[in-house]
């Protein structure tokens, strides 16, 4: 057992790490209220292609409450939205980039759903090219080394992502180095229609980072508290100079991979215990239990985020599409800033995430459900 994995499953939660499972609670409401929204947009042809993290959310949001936000940088794939959330992304820049609005400050309207870059909030550009944002957080740890910064790259992945080269190089590259790189492995057991079994030959993605000379950790992705825990441990450990480390949390896929697939290649009795696993009955569950959580008031919040998730969805179906003259733009050096780009010196000055901020073209009249009260 690894000390990851003791500090992972010991003792009862703190009063702090109490008031992080509340905040952590209300992210994931968030983010199922945008979730629902943008399957009914989907529905309506208004946008093309949906990625959700049902299932996966709360493993999402316990492992980003860990991470430095605005400093360490966070290399998310396609199905992170509720740790977008987390960190800082509104639910109007999801909504935008959805859409496909001119003013989508993550790509300008050019990327899928969930294809996040923002420099402010040190997001590195997604990939639709499973495992291929591996090296390039590998490439950011490398740069803060070289920098003499002490921030902690932290890369999310699926378990569809452990049998590409790319994860074998970054993993190899950050091991030799000891670079400080922390690999989340969001495992549901399922490479979209694949199983685990045809995947890989262990039973854990976290064994395989003994042969790249770092430790790994495996845990139940619906129990926040150890997902936390585990997680701050690597990103400390990373801080510390001690190396990479692997954290992998086994979570239920509880909806299709995307809208555009049936789920056929599973039974309904796999589906249902997808379902039967849903992590967020046992956070409810654990703040009742806590006392910070009242019995009706999951009603009163859902319908308080449902009718903001409506509202800025709404605001960004408004918005204009990208002009049709924009298309060969920013492809080559000398264009100009993209929309939402940090100019040189602008984005040390923005505010931090996690604070309320001003509303502005991209962000949000609700205060972040994550800001310390």
């Amino acid at each position: 057992m690894t000390s990851l994995e003791v500090e992972a499953r010991g003792g009862s939660a703190s009063a702090s790490e109490r008031a992080l499972l509340r905040r952590v609670y209300e992210v994931v409401l968030l983010s199922r209220a945008v979730e629902e929204r943008l399957w009914v947009l989907s529905r309506q042809g208004q946008v093309s292609f949906v990625l959700t993290p049902r299932g996966h959310d709360v493993a999402q949001v316990a492992s980003g409450a860990a991470i430095r936000r605005g400093y360490d940088s966070i290399w998310p794939y396609y199905r992170d939205m509720a740790l977008a959330l987390a960190i800082g992304v509104t639910p109007y820049e999801i909504f935008m980039a959805a859409l496909g609005r001119a003013g989508d400050p993550h790509s300008g309207g050019r990327q899928l759903t969930m294809h996040l870059s923002s420099p402010r909030l040190k997001i590195g550009s997604a990939s639709s090219e499973v495992a291929a944002h591996l090296p390039h957080a590998v490439g950011a740890a490398y740069a803060a080394r070289v920098l003499g910064q002490d921030r902690v790259a932290v890369a999310y992945f699926g378990d569809g992502a452990t049998g590409e080269g790319a994860t074998h190089e970054a993993m190899n590259l950050a091991g030799i180095h000891k670079l400080p790189v922390v690999f989340f492995c969001e495992n549901n057991g399922l490479a979209i229609s694949v199983p685990h079994a045809l995947t890989m030959p262990i039973p854990t993605f976290a064994e395989r980072g003994a042969a790249y000379g770092m430790p790994g950790v495996s845990m139940d992705g619906t129990d926040a508290l150890a997902v936390f825990r585990a997680t701050r441990q690597a990103i400390e450990r990373a801080r510390a100079g001690e190396g990479p480390a692997v954290v992998e949390a086994f979570v239920p896929r509880m909806t299709s991979h995307s809208s555009q697939d049936d789920d056929s290649y599973r039974t309904e009795a796999e589906r249902a215990e997808a379902l039967a696993r849903d992590p967020l009955p046992r956070l409810r569950e654990l703040l009742l239990e806590y006392g910070l959580l009242e019995p009706d008031e999951e009603e009163r919040l859902t319908r308080a985020l449902h009718a903001q998730a409506r509202d800025e969805a709404d605001r960004a179906v408004a918005q204009p599409e990208p002009e049709p003259s924009r298309a060969h733009h920013w492809l080559l050096a000398g264009d100009g800033a993209a929309p939402g780009a940090c100019r040189p010196g602008s984005c040390a000055a923005r505010p931090r995430p996690l604070r309320r901020r001003a509303a502005g073209p991209h962000s949000s009249p609700h205060p972040h459900p994550l800001s310390h009260k």
